[in-house]
């Protein structure tokens, strides 16, 4: 099978041998071009492989797995990271993903599932590329800038994650349409939603709130009860959309709304 996202390169960092050798004979059998490494590397050493994506398991390479891992999200914030790690508590699989890990994947696990999520990975990165060369749009007081994965309003950040970014990005190149959850769905995680996960309406009110404080005056994202949402620069009318999730129920972290989507895909 060759990979929809053309040839893939990928570097695996991880001392368990023996999903080491099974995910190996997978990546051999779809062609892809991979580094097997057993301790971290220098991240010039990572620049210089070109890479598309990396999957590490932190837990597995000491007590300078994790910090590691920050140094390279931090430093390399364009590479595609996913986190493959035996028996991940809450606390480390928040962690990481707060770090700016793109996905993580709990071992054991099939390879095949392994190298769909760093497709998956690849796929948003390479749409991110894409708009880069797009220019900034701009709508009402908002300006969005594709190519510092960032919105403004005045001049001023709205300190968005990769994620909200991606969303709000998603929903602005559609101006005017309205886009259903699946959709969105598989444009910003790049996977088919489960039944029940509410990982896009989680990020949109959290979106909403960051929209809101900066750029009061007008709405841009509107709900479309039972179908999904559609972005466009509007005047505020007074008073904010409601949400789909319940007025009284408890903020979410992202986080934790990427937690429920991976343990979901993986029931």
């Amino acid at each position: 099978m060759t990979p929809s996202t053309g040839t893939v390169r990928l570097a695996v960092i991880d001392t368990d041998s023996s999903f080491v050798h099974v995910l190996a004979k997978r990546l051999d059998a779809a062609g892809w071009e991979y580094r097997l490494l057993t301790s971290t590397v220098p991240l010039d050493e990572l620049v210089s492989m070109k890479l598309n994506a990396l999957v590490i398991d932190p837990t597995a390479l000491g007590p300078m797995g994790w910090e590691y891992l920050e140094r390279v999200c931090t430093s390399l914030p364009d590479l595609g990271l996913i986190v493959a790690s035996h028996g991940s508590t809450v606390a480390q699989r928040v962690r990481g993903l707060r770090m700016g890990a793109d996905d993580w994947v709990s071992k054991p696990c099939h390879p095949e599932e392994v190298l769909a999520r760093v497709e998956a990975v690849a796929r948003r990165r390479k749409r991110g590329r894409g708009t880069e060369e797009a220019g900034p749009l701009v709508a009402g007081e908002l300006e969005i800038r594709p190519d510092q994965f960032q919105a403004f309003v005045a001049g001023r950040s709205l300190n968005l994650t990769r994620r909200e970014f991606e969303l709000l990005n998603s929903l602005a190149e559609a101006n005017g349409k309205v886009l259903e959850r699946e959709e969105i769905y598989q444009r910003v995680w790049g996977y088919t939603m489960a039944h029940g996960d509410r990982s896009v309406d989680v990020f949109i009110r959290k979106l909403r709130s960051k929209l809101q404080k900066a750029s009061s005056e007008w709405a841009y994202v509107h709900t479309h009860f039972g179908v999904g949402y559609r972005f466009e620069a509007e005047p505020a009318a007074g008073a904010s959309e409601p949400d789909l999730l319940p007025a009284d129920e408890p903020s979410v972290e992202d986080a934790a709304a990427e937690l429920l989507r991976i343990e979901t895909n993986q029931a």
